[in-house]
């Protein structure tokens, strides 16, 4: 009777145990998965790429003439019209100098006055038979050489005009003067290189962005497309243009290839200054009103995260696609206790959101990620120097 009560024993203890395990819940961590349905969206891609804003019509003005600056009548950021005198150069120089044509030119038609009557009365002699041969030819000689020197001094003293007239400098457009260059009193040089002395923008409030696009992303780049762009002066203004010129002449430097891109600025507030960086945003493509689905859809793996925690189940259509043939793309679609990796088409992609053609109804519950329930919370000594201390009173 002891032993049987003894086996009796052992057998409710051991039921007992067997039972307070079965009661204790799970070690591992319980998981919630988020999940969103498709949605109707904007995707839109885009190329970076930096450039600096110019005026469309620039203009230097320089001087065709040396001489000493002995007037300026305008400054930085002066509004001009064309016509308008700018500077003036000492004329005292190129006026002596249109004198001493004028004079040469004086003497040289006077000589031709005088030749013009030997070369007559040479021919009415030579016809009579009174002047030898030789002596005709050298009177005809004689008055073209007066007629080559009057042809040759007028042009001398159209020149002299001319460097007088460049003596003042004029502005050949209506604008704004950007830069003064020069100085009253300075003396400018003109040998080879015309000297600059002004530059001038014809109108500020259209202006252009002149981008550097590398080389990787010139491809998708084409004339008319709609850009945005930014500038430090004005972090919270967004600005708007079209590109208007592709340009074919590459720039390398440090073996890096761009192309220049310009892009036309509309300035009506006269916000945007000359030579100010540019960050810009080149639309290459565009998708409005489109299914889409967030972009980390597609960089779900739970497994072997969730193996105990949910039924993982893959279409039929995966895995005859492993080999390589139909659609790349897949997202995870929970329905009740089954996650299912299902196959997706997918179209245009921003990074963020990405556009879906097909493989998800409206419904599906799309996993977006996960959550654990149950966070372990590691033990922390109240003298820890990790764990701040409780603020003070203030007296």
């Amino acid at each position: 009777m002891q032993r049987k009560l003894l086996l009796l024993g052992s057998v409710l203890v051991l039921a007992t145990g067997l039972w307070m395990l079965s009661r204790r819940p799970r070690s591992g961590p319980e998981w919630a998965v988020k999940t969103v349905c498709l949605a109707k969206g904007t995707v839109v891609t885009t190329v970076s790429a930096t450039g600096t804003l110019e005026p469309i019509d620039q203009v230097e003005v320089g001087t065709q003439v040396s001489g000493v600056i002995e007037k300026i009548y305008v400054d930085f950021n002066d509004v001009v019209k064309r016509g308008q005198v700018l500077a003036e150069l000492d004329k005292n120089a190129l006026e002596a100098r249109l004198l001493q044509a004028k004079a040469s030119l004086a003497s040289a038609e006077n000589e031709l006055h005088y030749q013009e009557k030997i070369y007559h009365r040479s021919m009415h002699l030579y016809q009579a038979a009174l002047l030898s041969e030789s002596d005709f030819e050298a009177a005809v000689y004689q008055f073209k050489n007066a007629q080559l020197a009057v042809d040759r001094l007028l042009s001398e003293v159209d020149q002299a005009q001319v460097n007088l007239n460049y003596s003042t400098i004029y502005s050949p457009i209506d604008g704004v003067v950007l830069e003064r260059a020069v100085e009253e009193g300075q003396t400018v040089a003109a040998s080879f290189n015309t000297p600059t002395l002004f530059t001038i923008a014809r109108d500020l409030t259209q202006m252009q962005v002149e981008a550097a696009v590398d080389e990787a992303d010139i491809g998708q780049v084409a004339q008319g497309q709609r850009v945005s762009f930014v500038v430090d002066a004005f972090p919270d203004e967004v600005f708007g243009g079209t590109i208007t010129q592709i340009r074919l002449n590459p720039v390398i430097a440090s073996n890096v290839v761009t192309y220049t891109v310009i892009v036309d600025a509309p300035n009506p507030d006269l916000l945007l200054k000359p030579g100010l960086t540019a960050t810009i945003s080149i639309v290459t493509r565009e998708a409005r009103d489109v299914a889409v689905l967030p972009f980390s859809a597609l960089n779900i793996q739970p497994a072997p995260l969730l193996e105990g925690a949910f039924d993982l189940k893959m279409a039929q259509e995966i895995k005859n696609q492993k080999a390589g043939s139909g659609p790349s793309s897949w997202v995870w679609v929970k329905k009740g206790e089954v996650l299912l990796q299902v196959p997706v088409v997918t179209g245009l992609s921003d990074r963020v959101l990405i556009q879906v053609l097909s493989g998800v109804n409206p419904v599906d519950s799309v996993v977006i990620g996960f959550n654990s329930l149950q966070e372990p919370v590691p033990d922390v000594p109240a003298n820890s120097p990790f764990v701040p201390a409780p603020p003070r009173a203030r007296n």
